[in-house]
């Protein structure tokens, strides 16, 4: 076979079969191209020295991280000369006058495994920050009050979804509707849980209906927020439906969406060839990032409760703060007259009036504490929850353990979702953030009451009061 090559470039109608069965098992499956990295591996094939394999790489063109079929043979005809002890350079191909020789790289079919997913699409990575999850959505859960029914019968909650600019009503049956479908949809995903629909007897005697209430509110806030943040859950029917739909039905309708698209599996065009993009060690990295999300997880477990109590802690001198003053005015308020022998020695009955104004201050005080808890609860405890939910639904999937047996497709989409743990981790920065500022601004706030007070009760009880001079 004579070779036609002009400027160092080769006529694809004059390459010899092994050239095209090699590009064939090489090149991208959705297109005509070469992968670089692809590429790059079969160099590494050569045997040849990194200095020929520059040389070689320097005179084959690459256009956005992929090489054309002709690069790729103009590539296979330099690693050949390059083999035979020759120069890998274009004015070898413009003197070539006989058949192109064939380059040592072994059979064509087993350079197959040689070949990755295109740059532009690599399916496998989850490739979002914490800030655009959270950009994603933010949906805002609310009570609405019961008028009518027993007590948890007939609860409904206010949806506002921030990305849909819409607000829609749905109950509790509704969410477990939801939470149902989405399992059957997305079965090799991990879905969050729900909270329990009732109290538990025995388990949460000492939590009273209201918290409970409030709890669940918190709690399907949570799980609504992940779902609608999640990269793949967002972008679906379902979750559109649930936050948009404003019908009478809105669970015949998530289930009719359903029979329309069927699981994950079915919709995903990546399902059949998951082997294709799945790592060599995949099981061993599950195994390393099973233990890393197992320690994190007991770690958020111990923050939250430590958080939970500093808010509580909060709340209660609150309560305090606003008791001492309540005392000092009911001090200040005895109308009962002195003994003689105490009221020409005594300038207490002087002071015991100008007890009744420091109610004020402490009242203030008080609401200031209570202002600090509520932001502890809402903007760390509540943060500390929502991780502590994606951690938990993770590592308690009941499918997981069966699903790394089922199928190359449950692997691909588990490696995704362990991406999406580590993703959320940052957030132990907007929770950190969250407390400190939470401090400063409470002992700030605090700080400048007591610093109103001092004076006062120099003006009240005179120089001899106790008191330091500030510093």
């Amino acid at each position: 076979m004579t070779v036609r090559t002009m400027a160092g470039e080769i006529n694809e109608g004059s390459v010899p079969a092994y050239y095209r069965e090699v590009y064939e098992a090489i090149r991208c499956r959705t297109d005509e191209k070469v992968q670089v990295e692809v590429f790059q591996r079969l160099l590494q094939r050569t045997d040849l020295s990194k200095a020929l394999l520059g040389q070689i790489a320097e005179n084959v063109d690459s256009t956005d991280g992929f090489l054309s079929k002709l690069s790729v043979y103009k590539a296979l005809a330099l690693i050949a000369f390059a083999q035979q002890g020759k120069q890998p350079s274009p004015k070898l191909l413009e003197n070539c006058i006989q058949e192109l020789p064939k380059p040592q790289l072994g059979e064509p079919r087993d350079l197959s495994a040689l070949r990755m997913q295109p740059a532009q699409e690599d399916v496998l990575t989850v490739s979002q920050t914490l800030d655009k999850l959270l950009a994603r959505d933010t949906v805002k859960v609310e009570l609405i009050p019961e008028k009518k029914g027993l007590f948890l019968k007939h609860v409904e909650y206010q949806l506002t979804s921030q990305r849909y600019k819409i607000s829609v009503y749905r109950r509790y049956s509704d969410f477990d509707v939801f939470h149902e479908i989405l399992l059957q949809r997305f079965a090799y995903r991990v879905v969050p849980a729900l909270p329990p629909k009732r109290m538990l007897k025995g388990v949460l005697t000492n939590v009273s209906e209201r918290d409970f209430i409030e709890g669940r509110r918190r709690a399907l806030g949570r799980f609504i927020n992940l779902v609608a943040r999640h990269p793949f859950f967002s972008e679906d029917e379902l979750i559109k439906t649930f936050l948009t739909f404003s019908g009478s039905d809105v669970q015949t309708k998530l289930r009719d969406s359903y029979k329309k698209t069927g699981d994950e599996f079915m919709t995903n065009r990546i399902a059949t060839l998951a082997k294709e993009y799945l790592p060599a060690d995949i099981q061993a990295q599950f195994s390393t990032s099973r233990e890393l999300i197992r320690n994190v997880h007991n770690s958020f477990n111990k923050l939250r409760d430590r958080a939970e109590r500093m808010a509580e802690r909060s709340k209660e001198n609150a309560t305090d703060l606003l008791q001492f003053g309540r005392e000092l005015s009911t001090l200040g308020s005895d109308a009962s007259s002195l003994p003689s022998l105490a009221s020409s020695q005594s300038t207490w009955g002087t002071l015991r009036q100008s007890l009744k104004s420091l109610s004020v201050e402490f009242a203030v005080l008080s609401d200031k504490a209570a202002q600090q808890g509520t932001r502890e609860e809402d903007d760390v405890v509540e943060k500390l929850n929502l991780f502590l939910d994606l951690l938990q639904s993770y590592r308690q999937e009941n499918a997981i353990q069966t699903m790394e047996l089922r199928n190359y497709f449950s692997l691909f989409c588990l490696h995704q979702e362990t991406q999406l743990i580590f993703i959320y981790l940052p957030i132990t920065s907007h929770i950190l953030g969250a407390f400190v500022n939470s401090q400063v601004q409470g002992h700030r706030e605090m700080g400048a009451v007591w610093n109103e007070l001092q004076p006062k009760l120099g003006c009240l009880f005179g120089a001899n009061n106790g008191l330091k001079p500030p510093i």
